[in-house]
């Protein structure tokens, strides 16, 4: 049996379940980590030394780190969909996949703190504001690399899709003056179009 160990709201326990709901596999997840708790108690620690969320535990192999568990159940359940056998594919898909948190992290933080987890009158707009304007020059990038693209890495959904998808949506319900990006927002149109994105991505932001 696989367990997520992760609250639903989390960016980052979205996309193991993003994969599974892709594949139509059976799961279990249980709530930590936020007004859950239990992340900083011994026996979570046991398995994710980090105390963070996600953590997986696939029939007892444990693993943490998001986009380390995206990759491994890419290969393990979905080896030459999700996963790509081509390894210029799955370069591809694996260059975006950390695009994703060396750029995308830090920019979005502000943004989604400031206006999701921030009482309106301890905002900091001009943070708020300075993320927004290096996310503009940032989702600029994707969209010059989605031109002629279904997908990020091709024209099918692999697991270079699944980290940005998250904060794709989160970027399109929060940001509201923002410029036409007509390559992201087609992108954008067909993840909203997947059952498994609706179910596990468009949720409430909280």
């Amino acid at each position: 049996m696989i367990t997520i160990l992760g609250r639903l709201t989390s960016g980052n326990v979205m996309k193991p379940m993003w994969v599974l709901e892709e594949l139509g596999m059976t799961y279990e997840r249980v709530d930590i980590g936020g007004a859950f708790g239990g992340n900083d108690q011994p026996e979570y620690l046991e398995k994710n030394p980090m105390g963070l969320v996600p953590t997986l535990d696939d029939d007892g192999f444990i693993m943490w780190e998001s986009n380390a568990i995206t990759r491994y159940l890419a290969e393990k359940y979905a080896r030459g969909t999700l996963y790509p056998e081509d390894p210029q594919v799955r370069a591809t898909a694996d260059t975006w996949m950390d695009w994703k948190l060396t750029a995308i992290n830090a920019m979005m933080r502000p943004i989604f703190w400031g206006l999701v987890r921030t009482p309106e009158t301890e905002r900091n707009y001009t943070e708020i504001d300075a993320a927004i304007q290096q996310g503009i020059k940032l989702w600029a990038m994707l969209d010059k690399h989605l031109g002629g693209r279904q997908y990020i890495a091709g024209d099918v959904l692999t697991m270079g899709d699944i980290p940005l998808g998250p904060q794709l949506h989160r970027w399109m319900m929060l940001v509201e003056n923002r410029p036409a990006m007509p390559n992201l927002d087609a992108w954008y149109q067909r993840l909203t179009e997947r059952p498994a994105y609706q179910n596990v991505c468009m949720i409430p932001l909280e």
